[in-house]
């Protein structure tokens, strides 16, 4: 089974990942925590954060832990991913400051989905006052992912948000407006909303709620 684990074929792989979920024992623990580090298909590393899921959290949970520390993106990035799905509370505290800001785009992504999963009651504003730091950060794909990591905390991001639409910064000025939007308007979708930020900021409120009532009379 480990060396099915590690086949050359992807198929091969999955199967593998999910007899080994279908059947949980501990001692493949290692093998699937070592295979979520440099499994290359999506699937398959899904299907082996599965499988982890199907065994005991006491003891899956701390070999888990040691992999957020790995010098490998991936291998954090799928750390993090197993967190979101084991949904045990008791690791908020592994979700640091640093890899909500970390520097590979997919570990902080995945840090930010799983921070609004395991955020307890009462924490979310000061959860969303640190993801607010990385509004306008990346491409579209890590934009969007911000502001819906953002916008699943509710209401408490309001006041972040507010403050980082008077940025200086027209890219951190435009996503955080657009965020707003979505919050708002969720049927609004995120490229719509950020095209409608970007000219916000590009014009200013005023002239461009003037010109938005012009275009209205027309």
């Amino acid at each position: 089974m480990t060396d099915a684990l590690g086949a050359e074929d992807p198929s091969v792989r999955l199967r593998a990942a999910l007899a080994v979920g279908s059947n949980p024992d501990p001692v493949f623990l290692g093998t699937l925590v070592e295979r979520c580090a440099v499994e290359p298909d999506f699937f398959v590393r899904d299907m082996l954060s599965w499988a982890l899921t199907r065994l005991p959290p006491e003891i899956a949970l701390p070999r888990i832990r040691r992999e957020l520390g790995s010098e490998r993106p991936r291998a954090r990035s799928q750390a993090l991913h197993t967190l979101s799905k084991i949904g045990d509370r008791s690791t908020w505290a592994w979700i640091t400051r640093d890899m909500l800001r970390d520097a590979d785009d997919e570990v902080a992504r995945t840090a930010w989905r799983v921070a609004v999963v395991l955020v307890p009651e009462g924490e979310e504003k000061d959860l969303a006052a640190d993801l607010v730091l990385q509004l306008g950060r990346g491409d579209r794909d890590v934009q969007l992912s911000l502001s819906r990591a953002l916008v699943d905390l509710g209401d408490v991001i309001r006041p972040s948000l507010e403050r980082a639409a008077e940025s200086s910064d027209p890219a951190v000025a435009a996503h955080a407006r657009a965020t707003e939007l979505l919050r708002q308007h969720p049927e609004t979708g995120f490229d719509a909303a950020l095209d409608e930020a970007k000219r916000v900021v590009a014009l200013g409120p005023e002239r461009a709620a003037a010109q938005a009532w012009e275009g209205a009379d027309c």
